[in-house]
């Protein structure tokens, strides 16, 4: 399934153009903390496996008052070579290729 263009972003990596987004409302169980803030990677112009990136931290919208992220530009970059480094080969069909960053992959992005 396609990532819808509405309300995506378009980020180029190496000169492949991807689409990402955020979930804009958290799921419940982002809601109430016990899951992470997550978002979804395609490539745009031959989407194939999708990528969902956990991030070590709560979504914006939490009901909790937990300390939220956010994704940055630099954020999805990141993931996505990660991915790709293990093994996400996005322009081909496939299952959903899950990965979770930790906070020290995010400190490194960051510096």
């Amino acid at each position: 399934m396609a990532l819808a263009s509405k309300g995506s972003r378009r980020i180029v990596v190496d000169g492949v153009e991807f689409r990402w987004k955020v979930r804009s409302r958290p799921t419940y169980c982002q809601a109430m903390g016990w899951s992470p803030l997550t978002f979804a990677v395609q490539q745009a112009d031959a989407p194939g496996a999708r990528l969902m990136v956990y991030l070590p931290c709560a979504h914006p919208s939490n009901a909790a008052g937990l300390p939220a992220g956010v994704v940055l530009p630099r954020t999805v970059v990141a993931a996505i070579t990660t991915a790709k480094s293990q093994g996400w080969t996005p322009s081909e069909r496939g299952p959903e290729f899950n990965l979770k960053l930790d906070d020290s992959t995010l400190l490194n992005i960051v510096a």
